[in-house]
């Protein structure tokens, strides 16, 4: 493998698997840790990736595409699709934001449920319209084509209009300590918007996502009712959360904090 070659394989690995450690990258790529911190020199001079305290993560100004973004841990997106359905199962009413995360919770939702759904998520209007018992509603506006969903000042006209008992969202990136980040600013009000009208509302979160960086950051893990997640909270993440109300809920347990 080329120098040129290997550190594009490690841009595309840290993209995938999030923060990433320099030792696991020696590991993986089977070279020495010198050669491992020339290519990080590289890569971080061209504002590719970030270094910090041994470990090495992106700085995404725009995320991977959708269906690219399906098949990354399908399996752990599979499992919160499946728990955070269980958390709507007394739901008479939810919003569904956007992502392919949250698309595994209108997928993991049974054929039978009798709910009202509203989301700007193309991707989970598809599912969600198969379902007998549910009175759907999608946002109206310009759809972003590559993600198909409608984002910025169209979905906070949306869901401004309404009142449900749940709301479901995820984010492009979770901080070591809980901070939140998006890829733009109409991603953020997307958010924003949903979880004001929302009584109780739920992040989705896969471990790919933890230590990702975006360029936008704004809120916490804390600000929700509920995390659910395939992986536990990092100490510094439950040092926050031990000040809120939220509950982390992850494969092996439901932990409140």
């Amino acid at each position: 493998m080329t120098p040129e070659t290997r550190r594009s394989a490690i841009v595309a690995l840290v993209t995938e698997r999030g923060e990433t450690s320099i030792e696991a990258l020696s590991h993986h790529f089977g070279v020495s840790l010198q050669t491992v911190r020339s290519d990080l020199r590289d890569l971080t001079t061209q504002g590719l990736l970030l270094r910090r305290h041994g470990m090495v993560a992106t700085f995404a100004r725009e995320n991977i595409g959708y269906q690219q973004r399906e098949i990354v841990n399908i399996n752990g997106k599979r499992w919160i699709g499946e728990r955070t359905a269980q958390l709507l199962s007394e739901a008479q009413s939810c919003f569904l934001g956007t992502g392919t995360t949250v698309e595994m919770v209108a997928r993991a939702l049974p054929e039978t449920a009798s709910l009202a759904a509203f989301t700007n998520n193309l991707h989970a209007a598809l599912p969600l319209s198969h379902l007998t018992g549910c009175e759907l509603t999608v946002a109206g506006g310009r759809i972003r084509k590559r993600d198909l969903d409608i984002i910025g000042s169209d979905a906070l006209t949306f869901f401004s209009r309404y009142r449900v008992d749940v709301g479901v969202v995820s984010v492009g990136g979770i901080g070591e300590s809980g901070e939140l980040y998006d890829f733009n600013d109409d991603e953020v009000l997307a958010r924003q918007a949903l979880i004001a009208s929302a009584d109780l509302t739920v992040l989705v979160v896969d471990s790919t996502k933890f230590g990702r960086t975006a360029l936008c950051r704004n809120g916490c893990v804390g600000d929700f009712d509920y995390v659910v997640s395939d992986r536990a909270p990092t100490d510094r993440q439950q040092a926050m959360l031990s000040r809120r109300q939220t509950q982390w809920l992850c494969r092996d347990r439901a932990k409140k904090l």
